[in-house]
C-alpha cells in the first residue's frame, strides 16, 4: 500500500490504500490548507519529475532540497563528522541517487528533527539509513507515520554525536529545537528562529505562513537559552534566506530588541 504524502507540507502518512481525508499539519493554525484544497501525492509519482540537488555549503557541510520545490520547500543539511555523519532537518523525497551520495559519503549516525512542519518522511530515511530520529517527546503527537526508529528524547538539551548537540527551546512549537555544532560555532535553528531576508536579522514566529509573531515572553526565554550556546554563525532552513556568517549572536540579540521595542525610525 501506498505512503501518501501531504503536497502542502510534505509530511508522510503511514500505509494505506484510502487517501487521507485531511492533514493533521495543514489543519493546524500554523500552517494552512491552500484554497484549492488539501492535495496528496506518493514517493512513486514524485519520482517521475522530482530529484534532490545538493550543494557543499561549508567543509565537511552539505545542503540539499527537493526540486522541483515540494512541500514547504526546506532544505536539509548532511554534518560530516569524524564520530558520524548527522542529518539536519529532513525532506519528503527519497530515491536511489540520495541515497548512494550519503552513503558514499558516510552514510548517517543520527537523524534530528527540528520541528514537526519538519517530519517530512523521517520514518522512510529512518529505515533506510539504519539509524535513529530524534524528535523531542512534547511533539509526538505529531508523528503519523511511527516507527521504531523514530527516538523521542526529553529534557533540553541532548548530545547526538560528540561535539553536535540538539536543544529544545520551544516557542514555534513546546518541542521546537536547534542543533549546535560546537567545533564549527555554527547553529541550525529550524523555525524557531528564522533569517531574515536582509541576512543581518532573525524573526521569532508562531506562524510564518500566517504572519503570527511569537509572545514576548517566548522570545525571551529563547535569548535567555541562546545565551549560553556559543555561536558565530546560522543556517536557515531556506536556500533564498541563506545563513548568517559571522555576528550571528550579535544579530540575534538585535533582533530580539528590534521584535520587542519594535524598529527604530
Amino acid at each position: 500500500m501506498p505512503k501518501f504524502l501531504c503536497t502542502t507540507c510534505g509530511l508522510q502518512y503511514s500505509e494505506n490504500a484510502i487517501v487521507p481525508s485531511r492533514c493533521v499539519i495543514c489543519d493546524d493554525p500554523r500552517q494552512f490548507v491552500p484554497k484549492t484544497g488539501q492535495g496528496w501525492t506518493t514517493a512513486e509519482k514524485l519520482g517521475v519529475d522530482h530529484f534532490n540537488a545538493f550543494r557543499k555549503i561549508a567543509p565537511d557541510l552539505f545542503a540539499f532540497s527537493t526540486v522541483p520545490r515540494f512541500g514547504i520547500g526546506q532544505r536539509a543539511f548532511l554534518i560530516i563528522t569524524s564520530s558520524g555523519n548527522v542529518l539536519w532537518d529532513c525532506v519528503s523525497f527519497l530515491d536511489s541517487a540520495t541515497i548512494e551520495i550519503i552513503r558514499l559519503l558516510g552514510g548517517l549516525k543520527a537523524i534530528a528533527i527540528s520541528h514537526p512542519h519538519f517530519y517530512s518522511a523521517i520514518a522512510t530515511w529512518g529505515q533506510t539509513f539504519g539509524c535513529p530520529v530524534f524528535l523531542h517527546e512534547a511533539d509526538k503527537e505529531w508523528v503519523v507515520d511511527p516507527d521504531p526508529c523514530i527516538s523521542f528524547w526529553t529534557g533540553e538539551t541532548k548530545e547526538i554525536v560528540p561535539g553536535i548537540t540538539i536543544h529544545r527551546l520551544g516557542g514555534h512549537f513546546p518541542g521546537s529545537t536547534v542543533l549546535h555544532w560546537i567545533a564549527r560555532r555554527a547553529l541550525f535553528p529550524g523555525d524557531t528562529i528564522l533569517v531574515t531576508f536582509d541576512r543581518e536579522h532573525v524573526s521569532f514566529m508562531w506562524s510564518y505562513p500566517n504572519n503570527v509573531p511569537l509572545p514576548a515572553a517566548d522570545v525571551e526565554r529563547i535569548e535567555s537559552r541562546l545565551k549560553k550556546v556559543e555561536f558565530d554563525s546560522i543556517y536557515s532552513p531556506f536556500w533564498e534566506r541563506g545563513e548568517i556568517e559571522r555576528n550571528a549572536k550579535e544579530a540575534v540579540e538585535q533582533s530580539v530588541i528590534r521584535q520587542l521595542k519594535g524598529p527604530e525610525r
